[in-house]
């Protein structure tokens, strides 16, 4: 047994240690043939009186393999001269003040399913990956199309017997749809074990455990692999700000604050029942952000989604307490971490705060993120379209407000679970009117905000038109797609998102303001909106009615002369619509209007989007 290294040392307790991993938890120890000769076990837990490892393979005795302190930072390890893959195991921790804390280990790599909260040993190493392709060419996401469906993995469809898919079993489910669906990316709720069902996940107790609900990471790094060789990017949802406090957790995991805070006004996160970590701790630092490069290595994810963020920007996510600048400072270390690693990565924000900067990088005073999702949007967007369109007309500025602001960061619009929980019902169910109208409105929602500058997430279930919340116990109602309406939502979604990912004009300047221009924002009184979209050279017009009125004849400026045609409307037959739809090609001809000198006379289907583009 040796102690840690001076240099790893150093970097543990500066809170820069990238692979922490690699020197703590338990590592299977092998010979030059790849014999294993034992099993290493090593935990950091500065404020224990002794550790010992219990275990199915001491009956939980814990004399019999007591470990031994071999740095005075705090560092205990004991090698068993054994192979213990797939064993359980807990470290019994015995404090100062009496008393005996059975707990999982931070760094395990796998633990048991549910109930049973023991940690398992497993040898992370030796997947042959087959996505060399794929990653090698990844490229920088912000020309490329990003449209995201985000996913709970263990609600999206479950078995005929009502039990969780495994993750080889979604391979061929789960891939194959959401590429069919014109999404470049699944997000997936977070992964890591959880003892909670119903926390979906946010309440973690073992970050580097993927959880055993779906399978044993090698699964995992399966399904990854099969989904890049198709094509498709995965994100991961990832909670570094507050943990779970179940007894085996982390939360005072020798006895005394470890990785949360010390002071419990600003540790105990009163609403949501869970403890917040101190993020300007060298340990919290070390474990996380070796934790975030661990999944791109190990996993070769495309990105994360920091969930929470105006929780780490102000203590307890409120600002009048002010900004918590060491919570801040680990932002902008993980930023430099991730990107240094895969300059093509994904890092989002979930950020409802007003704190300026999120996607501006690291070496330009920002927070390092690319991404923070569009919260105000979101909010706007949806207040507008849950009200009676004859309303609409006085509330114009929540429509187009986000125009204002739109390249202040680099967006993602979500339309995320959030949205469709506790209460607020599903997206279909938001909209007025009867049944013909909801569909109608949740055409032209989803038609605004594909065609809206910013990349795009929308939650699973409501591209076909899911009818009620999500329910973490249920699968999606995918007996809907049975129904007319249901199809014909279906198939408007999957063309617009196809459409996103193969016309530039829609994706390619998403964050820059050349890629965009209103032709009128301000047309209140038809409650229309008109702007086009530019990239690579192309353009694309978009006309949003959203009342039930339908526009014949109305005037729509045009970029330049030229012929156009209609190349998606949202109320033609097939999605469901009237068939109010633009069938011929149009000349624009010289017309002066709202600064532009040609036009084309259309007719604006009701609470529908119709896109035009040159034909010539």
């Amino acid at each position: 047994m040796h102690p840690l290294n001076e240099d790893t040392r150093h970097y543990f307790l500066s809170g820069t240690l990238e692979d922490a991993y690699r020197h703590f938890g338990a590592h299977l120890m092998k010979d030059k043939k790849g014999h294993v000769t034992a099993t290493r076990f090593t935990v950091y837990a500065p404020h224990a009186r002794a550790v010992s490892v219990v275990g199915e393979f001491n009956d939980y005795q814990d004399w019999v393999h007591q470990m031994t302190k071999v740095d005075a930072i705090g560092v205990w390890r004991i090698d068993i001269p054994e192979n213990l893959e797939w064993k359980a195991y807990k470290y019994k921790i015995f404090t100062h003040d009496g008393r005996e804390l059975h707990k999982s280990d931070p760094y395990a790599f796998f633990s048991a399913e549910r109930p049973d909260t023991v940690s398992k040993v497993y040898d992370i190493d030796g997947y042959q990956w087959n996505d060399h392709d794929y990653m090698q060419h990844r490229k920088r996401p912000y020309s490329q199309p990003v449209n995201i469906y985000e996913v709970h993995l263990g609600s999206w469809m479950k078995k005929p017997d009502g039990t969780y898919n495994r993750f080889t079993d979604l391979v061929d489910r789960l891939i194959p749809y959401a590429l069919e669906n014109g999404f470049t990316h699944l997000e997936i709720m977070p992964l890591v074990e959880h003892p909670l069902d119903q926390s979906w996940g946010y309440q973690g107790t073992g970050y580097y455990s993927i959880t055993s609900r779906y399978g044993v990471p090698k699964d995992f790094m399966y399904f990854v692999d099969r989904a890049h060789q198709a094509g498709l990017g995965i994100i991961l949802d990832w909670v570094p700000g507050h943990i779970c406090k179940d007894a085996h957790g982390l939360y005072m995991f020798d006895g005394q604050p470890l990785y949360e805070y010390r002071d419990p006004w600003i540790r105990e996160n009163i609403v949501w029942g869970t403890a917040n970590l101190d993020l300007a701790r060298a340990e919290t630092r070390s474990f996380l952000i070796s934790n975030a490069l661990f999944f791109q290595r190990y996993f070769h994810i495309d990105g994360i989604r920091v969930d929470a963020v105006a929780n780490i920007v102000h203590p307890l996510g409120d600002a009048r307490y002010g900004v918590n600048d060491g919570a801040l400072g680990f932002l902008r270390m993980l930023s430099r971490a991730v990107f240094k690693e895969n300059d093509a990565f994904i890092l989002a924000a979930e950020d409802s705060t007003a704190f300026p900067g999120v996607t501006r990088p690291v070496d330009q005073g920002g927070l390092g993120f690319n991404y923070k999702w569009n919260m105000g949007w979101m909010n706007d967007t949806l207040r507008y379209f849950a009200r009676e369109p004859i309303h609409r007309k006085y509330h114009q500025s929540d429509i187009n407000f986000a125009m204002h602001y739109a390249y202040s960061e680099n967006f993602i619009l979500p339309l995320s679970h959030d949205e469709v929980v506790h209460g607020k019902r599903s997206i279909v169910e938001k909209m007025p009117g009867d049944d013909w109208q909801k569909f109608a409105n949740a055409r032209a929602l989803y038609g605004f905000m594909y065609t809206h500058p910013g990349k795009k997430l929308l939650f699973m279930g409501q591209e076909f038109g899911q009818r009620h919340e999500w329910r973490d116990h249920d699968e999606l109602d995918w007996s809907r797609l049975n129904d007319d309406p249901h199809q014909g939502l279906h198939r408007f979604h999957r063309d617009i998102a196809h459409l996103v990912k193969h016309q530039p004009a829609l994706h390619a300047l998403d964050h820059d303001p050349a890629g965009f221009r209103w032709i009128d924002a301000d047309n209140a009184d038809e409650s229309v909106l008109t702007y086009i979209r530019h990239g690579h050279g192309q353009s694309i017009i978009v006309a949003v009615n959203l009342t039930p009125v339908v526009r014949q004849d109305f005037w729509l400026a045009m970029p330049e002369g030229g012929n156009y045609v209609e190349i998606l409307n949202s109320d033609a037959i097939h999605y469901g619509g009237s068939g109010i739809t633009n069938d011929d090609e149009f000349t624009a001809f010289e017309h002066q209007m709202q600064g532009f000198n040609h036009a084309i006379r259309v007719s604006l289907p009701p609470l529908g989007v119709s896109l035009f583009k040159r034909s010539d």
